[in-house]
């Protein structure tokens, strides 16, 4: 049975190599998949997956106009599964047609992203594949500064310095971002 998943962790925590991963899992046995991801992340131009151990694969880009609903479907033959990187960054409309796609077309969708910004809110894309997904798991990774648990994203000015206000969505890898704890989010070690 065809289910709606939401993989997700904090920074540096492995979700585009595993997206690429699962991609290749799949492709070994011959099963074919379709790879998405959010039309925003153009740090390696849009429209490519790219993990920090350096794969990189193309995907087709999710724009706020994307019906990627129509795109599965129009796909001959079906897949065997649908991967989303970046999924934070889709709209609700996307993961509604996400969840059409598990349920109408039978096919299974995997969403991998960061649940909170540098803020400790809640993305758009996120909030709604916490409420919609089947199953949620998250992606593990270590404080940038102390061996506890990275659950926050923790953003750096060019100076190396914490910023707390701004724009929500801001592109960037370890320049701009660090995997933290609560307790290194609230009060980080001098950078």
């Amino acid at each position: 049975m065809a289910q709606l998943f939401f993989k997700y962790g904090a920074m540096n925590s492995g979700k585009s190599i595993e997206i690429l991963k699962v991609a290749n899992n799949y492709e070994e046995q011959n099963k074919s998949v379709m790879l998405f991801t959010s039309g925003v992340d153009d740090r390696d131009g849009v429209g490519w997956i790219s993990s920090r151990v350096g794969l990189k694969r193309k995907a087709i880009p999710i724009f706020d106009e994307t019906n990627v609903f129509e795109i599965v479907r129009a796909q001959n033959p079906k897949p065997y599964c649908v991967l989303i990187d970046e999924v934070q960054f889709v709209k609700k409309h996307h993961v509604l047609q996400f969840t059409q796609i598990v349920d109408i077309l039978g096919i299974p969708v995997m969403g991998f992203g960061l649940k909170n910004d540098f803020r400790n809110e809640l993305f758009e894309g996120s909030k709604y594949m916490l409420l919609y997904a089947d199953k949620i798991e998250e992606m593990k990774t270590i404080c940038w500064f102390c061996e506890r648990k990275a659950t926050m994203n923790l953003r750096v000015d060019d100076q190396g310095k914490p910023v707390y206000t701004g724009e929500q969505i801001q592109i960037g890898g370890n320049d701009s971002y660090y995997p933290v704890c609560r307790k290194c989010h609230a009060n980080p070690p001098i950078l």
